[in-house]
């Protein structure tokens, strides 16, 4: 279980669920770019889709569909799923700033926050997949200290899977 209230010192942190829905879709749609690499679209019902999907073998309780503020402004959401693929790994499902808070370092800032309490927590690395041909997300993970292990098919959808030891 996860602490995350831990995750950061900057930003008040809070579990989505759907009564956030339509904060989360106005905050996805500052940001056409992902949407363009992406095998998922930019629709409510996906994301109520995604606020509950775990990969093979997680609960419910060992996802946190997060939501960063600062104030009542939704600055960013993370996806975090807890002991996946290994009990010692952490993997971001899904990570998106508002558009009003990018280029601010902002992002670099919840990342770094974030590694740092979960190394705290003994985790051992965070995995994420960048889509394959999305320079922003590529530019930004491995500005972050991610490093690209090795390209992936997911579902016919190119992707690169990612990892930063902590």
């Amino acid at each position: 279980m996860i602490d995350i209230t831990m995750l950061s010192r900057i930003y008040f942190i809070r579990r989505l669920n759907e009564s956030f829905v339509d904060d989360i879709y106005e905050l996805c749609k500052g940001n056409p770019q992902f949407y363009q690499y992406s095998e998922a679209p930019l629709r409510k019902e996906q994301i109520l889709s995604d606020l509950y999907l775990t990969p093979p073998g997680i609960g419910l309780e060992d996802k946190y569909f997060l939501g960063f503020y600062r104030n009542d402004v939704l600055v960013a959401v993370m996806d975090l799923v807890d002991g996946y693929p290994e009990k010692d790994i952490c993997f971001i499902g899904f990570f998106m700033m508002n558009r009003n808070f990018q280029g601010k370092h902002s992002g670099s800032a919840i990342i770094h926050e974030v590694c740092d309490a979960l190394q705290k927590r003994g985790k051992d690395a965070v995995r994420l997949c960048i889509d394959k041909g999305n320079p922003q997300s590529t530019h930004f993970w491995t500005k972050n200290g991610f490093t690209i292990l090795k390209e992936i098919d997911r579902k016919g959808h190119p992707v690169f899977l990612a990892e930063k030891k902590l």
